[in-house]
C-alpha cells in the first residue's frame, strides 16, 4: 500500500468554485407608482409554489445571490503568455466593472462588484527564470499568489506604466454603438447598459445564441454528465443544435416525500403548442405532503397511477429528437426532478434578466409579455401544460424579436424605467461635461476612485499630486504602507535590481534539481543500465542513469525528469527485493538536500499545486509482485521486470478520479508522438485532492500510483527545463539570492497592507540585457480575501 503523508494540510479554494450568498435588496423608486407596482410584483408571492422551492435554492426566480470575489485563468490560456494589452483588459474590468467595460477574454473575475481595490507592483530586471531558481526563498510569492502566467513585454517598464494609466477604456456603450453602425440616437444609455442587452447584444439572433453553455449550466447547478451528484441520472441522446432545431416546453410538479421533493407530474409541449406528454408519476417514496395548493396533485389522482420515474425517462428519451432544445422557467430544477441530463436548454428566467441578478416570476412575464393570465387563484394549483406553454412562447417571442426590442417594448412594465427620464439626465450631464477623457486614469477619477503611483520618477500621464517619487524600494514600500487610506487603484515600481551590474552566464545548480536524483544499490551482479532504467521508470520518466561499479557491488545514480518520480522511488523502491537483493534508495547528501524536509513542505504548500495530483498506472507482470507498496523482482532478465507503466487516457482518468470531486483539467505527460505514461490531475478544489490522497490504498488496488504534485513550474511534454542546471553558484548568484529574499519580504508587506477584496498583480519584468539570453517575465495574480479565507493559503 502506498500512502503519501504530509505534515500539513493546505486548503486553497478554487477560484472557479462559486460561493453564493443571499442578501435582501431594496428596490428603490425610479419612476413613481409604476416602479413601486413592479417591486410589488417581485415580492408579492414570497411563498409562491413551495413544491418548486428548489428553484429558488438553486438559482430560481428570487435569486439575489452575491458572488465571493475570485479570479481564475481560463484553462486554455494557462500555458500561453499574456501581453500588456491583455493585462489592461483585466485592470479595466476589475476597476470599472461590467456595466462599463467588458470581461477580459483570457480570465474570469467573479464578484467584481465587491472588488475594493486594484494594486499592481512592477519589479524591474527580474525574470521568470529568477523566480524558479529562487523558488524556495520566495515564500510570500509562492504561497500568496495562486495564478502564474508568462508575461511578455516588448517595451520598457516606463512604457508599461504609461500604458496602464493612459490606455483608452473601451466601454460597452462604445461597443454597442459600433455594433449598431454608430447610430447613437437610437441606442439610449439605459438600453445600452441594460443587463439583457449586455448579455445578448442588440441584434436579432437565432435560438443557438440563447442555449446555455456548459460553463453556465455548471454555474447554475444544472445536471451535467460527469459531475458528482448526477451519476445515476439518465442521459438523452443529444447531437448538435442549429437555429432550425425544434423547441419543446417543459414543466414539472413535485410533492414532498420522506426523501425530499419528488416528481408527480411532467408536461411536454412541442414548438407549435401541441401537448405531446402530460403524465402523472408515482413517487418511489412515501408522500408526506401533496402540496395540492401549488401542484394541483391530490391523493385520489395519484392512487391509480403506476407510472414510475424510470418510465417517464424512457418516454422523454423516445420523444425528444437528438437536436431538441428544452425550454422552461428555472428548468434546471425540472431536470433534477426528472433525474435527466440534457445538453441543450433555454431558461426563460435567464433570458428576461432583471437588475442585481434577480429573476422575474413566470406569472409576471406571461402577463406583461404575452398578455396571458396563468396560475390564477380561481384554479386549484398550477397546470404544468399551461406553464410549459408559457415558457415556450416567451422564448419564441424573445428569439423572434431582438434583445433590444424586447427591452424597449417592456422597459417600463418589467424594469420600471423610462427612456425620457434617462435622456434628460444624460443631456444635463453632457451640458456640464464636454468630451470627457476616456483615458483609464481620468475615467477612474471621474467616477470617484482614487489613483496613486509610488516609485522612481518617470513620464506618466498622471497629475503630480497623485505621484510619490522615491529612489529605493525600501522607501517605496514604507511610503505606500504609511498612507492612511489605501488608494483604490495603485501602482508601485520596484527598481533596485536595475541598479546591479549585468549578471554573468552562471549556470546554477540549485536544490530542486538535486531533489530529482536518487542513489540505488547494491544491485545484483551484471545488472545493466538498461535494467536500472526499466526498474525505476515505473516511478516516472528517467532522464539519466549513471552506473557506479566497485570491486564487489554495483550502485546507480538515477535522475528523474520530475520531482514526483524521485519522491515515488523513495516511497516504493527503498527496501524492495531485486533478484534476492534488498536495495536501498536514498537521496544524495549535499548542501541543498540537507533541508529536504523543509523544501518538500514548501513545495506541497505551493498555491498552484494545491489542487493538483500526480499519477501513473502500472501493469504488474508475472515475474514479480508487490507487497506493502514494495517491489520484488524475481527474474534476472530485463524483459521480465515486473512493473511497466500503462498508457493513460483522459477519459479513463476522468472516470477514475471524478469520484473524489470535479476534475477541472487533466495534463497528460509524454514525449511528442507517443502515448502519455503519467499525468497531472487538477481538481476544482483542494478537498478533492486530499480525498484522492487518502484513498491511495483503493487506487493502488486499481494499479494507480499517486502523490501530491510537487513540481512548481508549468510543465510540458519535454519536462520542466527550469529544473536543469550545472556547476555551482558564483558570488553574484549568492548576492542575487540575498536580494530576492529582500524582494519577497517587501512584496509580502505590500500584500498584507492591502484591504480585503483587493486584486493584486505582481509583474516580474524580464531582463533587457543583450548579453544574456532572453528570459520571459512572470505575472502573478491573486484576489485578497478575508483572514478566515486566507488562513489556509
Amino acid at each position: 500500500m502506498l500512502i503519501w503523508k504530509s505534515g500539513r494540510h493546505y486548503m486553497v479554494t478554487n477560484p472557479m468554485e462559486i460561493d453564493y450568498k443571499r442578501e435582501s435588496l431594496l428596490l428603490t423608486s425610479l419612476n413613481g407608482k409604476k416602479r413601486k407596482k413592479n417591486a410589488d410584483h417581485h415580492h408579492h408571492h414570497h411563498t409562491h409554489n413551495v413544491a418548486k422551492r428548489v428553484k429558488s435554492e438553486h438559482g430560481g426566480a428570487d435569486e439575489t445571490e452575491e458572488v465571493e470575489p475570485r479570479i481564475s485563468v481560463l484553462p486554455d490560456r494557462l500555458r500561453h503568455p499574456i501581453t500588456a494589452e491583455e493585462l489592461t483588459e483585466l485592470l479595466h474590468y476589475a476597476a470599472l466593472g461590467g456595466t462599463r467595460v467588458k470581461q477580459p477574454s483570457w480570465c474570469v473575475l467573479l464578484g467584481q462588484r465587491r472588488v475594493k481595490g486594484v494594486n499592481v507592483v512592477v519589479v524591474e530586471e527580474v525574470s521568470q527564470s529568477d523566480f524558479y531558481k529562487h523558488y524556495i526563498t520566495l515564500r510570500n510569492l509562492r504561497t500568496k499568489y495562486s495564478n502564474r502566467l508568462t508575461f511578455t513585454l516588448s517595451t520598457s517598464s516606463s512604457s508599461l506604466l504609461s500604458t496602464i494609466f493612459s490606455s483608452e477604456v473601451d466601454t460597452l456603450e462604445q461597443l454597442a454603438v459600433l455594433q449598431e453602425d454608430k447610430d447613437s440616437s437610437k441606442l439610449h444609455k439605459v438600453l445600452r447598459t441594460h443587463p439583457v442587452v449586455l448579455k445578448y447584444g442588440t441584434s436579432r439572433r437565432g435560438l443557438t445564441a440563447y442555449v446555455l453553455t456548459q460553463e453556465e449550466m455548471i454555474k447554475r447547478h444544472y445536471p451535467v454528465k460527469g459531475l458528482p451528484g448526477f451519476e445515476d441520472f439518465a442521459c438523452t441522446d443529444c447531437g448538435d443544435v442549429t437555429d432550425a432545431s425544434p423547441l419543446f416546453g417543459l414543466d414539472c410538479e413535485m410533492c414532498l416525500t420522506v426523501k425530499g421533493y419528488e416528481l408527480t407530474r411532467v408536461s411536454l409541449v412541442e414548438g407549435e403548442g401541441k401537448c405531446v406528454m402530460d403524465q402523472l408519476v408515482k413517487p418511489d417514496n412515501k408522500i408526506l405532503d401533496y402540496l395540492t395548493q401549488f401542484s394541483g396533485i391530490t391523493a385520489a389522482m395519484l392512487h391509480p397511477v403506476r407510472t414510475s420515474l424510470r418510465d417517464v425517462q424512457v418516454q422523454l428519451r423516445t420523444l425528444l429528437p437528438r437536436d431538441a432544445v428544452l425550454v422552461g422557467h428555472a428548468v434546471n430544477n425540472d431536470l433534477v426532478a426528472l433525474k435527466l441530463i440534457h445538453r441543450h436548454v433555454i431558461d426563460t428566467s435567464l433570458l428576461y434578466r432583471s437588475e442585481f441578478g434577480q429573476r422575474f416570476k413566470l406569472k409576471l412575464l406571461a402577463e406583461v409579455v404575452l398578455g396571458r393570465s396563468i396560475q390564477t387563484q380561481e384554479e386549484k394549483g398550477h397546470h404544468p401544460v399551461e406553464d410549459a406553454l408559457a415558457a415556450l412562447d416567451l422564448a419564441k417571442y424573445f428569439i423572434r424579436k431582438s434583445p433590444l426590442k424586447v427591452v424597449e417594448d417592456h422597459l417600463e412594465e418589467l424594469w420600471g424605467l423610462t427612456q425620457e427620464g434617462e435622456e434628460e439626465e444624460e443631456s444635463t450631464r453632457h451640458s456640464t461635461e464636454l468630451a470627457p477623457s476616456s483615458r483609464f486614469a481620468d475615467v477612474l477619477q471621474r467616477v470617484g476612485r482614487s489613483v496613486c503611483y509610488v516609485g522612481k520618477r518617470c513620464d506618466i500621464t498622471l497629475h503630480p499630486a497623485h505621484q510619490q517619487w522615491h529612489n529605493s524600494d525600501r522607501q517605496v514600500v514604507a511610503s505606500f504602507r504609511r498612507q492612511s487610506n489605501c488608494p483604490f487603484f495603485s501602482v508601485l515600481r520596484l527598481s533596485s535590481f536595475s541598479n546591479i551590474p549585468p549578471r554573468q552566464d552562471y549556470k546554477v545548480r540549485w536544490c530542486l534539481q538535486d531533489m530529482c536524483v536518487v542513489f540505488a544499490g547494491p544491485l545484483p551482479a551484471g545488472f545493466s543500465e538498461r535494467e536500472v532504467r526499466r526498474l525505476f521508470r515505473c516511478c516516472g520518466s528517467v532522464r539519466t542513469v549513471k552506473m557506479l561499479t566497485t570491486t564487489h557491488r554495483i550502485h546507480a545514480v538515477v535522475e528523474f525528469e520530475l520531482l514526483e518520480g524521485a519522491a515515488l522511488a523513495l516511497q516504493m523502491l527503498n527496501g524492495a527485493t531485486v533478484q534476492g537483493h534488498t536495495i536501498k534508495v536514498q537521496r544524495p547528501v549535499t548542501e541543498s538536500t540537507l533541508d529536504f524536509d523543509l523544501n518538500l513542505d514548501a513545495l506541497m504548500s505551493d498555491a498552484v499545486n494545491a489542487r493538483r495530483l500526480y499519477t501513473l498506472k502500472l501493469n504488474c507482470q508475472t515475474n514479480g509482485h508487490i507487497a506493502d507498496g514494495k517491489f520484488a523482482v524475481n527474474s534476472c532478465t530485463s524483459e521480465s521486470l515486473p512493473i511497466k507503466k500503462c498508457e493513460l487516457s483522459e477519459e479513463a482518468l476522468t472516470q477514475t478520479f471524478t469520484r473524489f470531486g470535479i476534475v477541472e483539467r487533466i495534463l497528460l505527460m509524454g514525449k511528442p508522438g507517443r502515448q502519455a505514461r503519467h499525468a497531472y490531475i487538477q481538481f476544482e478544489c483542494s478537498e478533492a485532492k486530499q480525498a484522492a490522497i487518502k484513498s491511495s490504498e483503493g487506487l493502488w488496488q486499481e494499479n494507480y500510483v499517486t502523490c501530491p504534485a510537487l513540481t512548481p513550474v508549468p510543465v510540458d511534454e519535454d519536462g520542466p527545463h527550469e529544473l536543469r542546471g550545472q556547476i555551482h553558484p558564483g558570488p553574484q548568484d549568492m548576492a542575487m539570492c540575498h536580494m530576492m529574499k529582500k524582494l519577497d519580504a517587501r512584496l509580502g508587506k505590500i500584500f498584507t497592507s492591502l484591504p480585503e477584496c483587493t486584486l493584486s498583480a505582481v509583474l516580474l519584468l524580464a531582463h533587457n540585457s543583450a548579453r544574456e539570453p532572453a528570459s520571459p517575465g512572470l505575472c502573478l495574480l491573486e484576489l485578497k480575501r478575508g483572514k478566515s479565507n486566507n488562513a489556509t493559503t
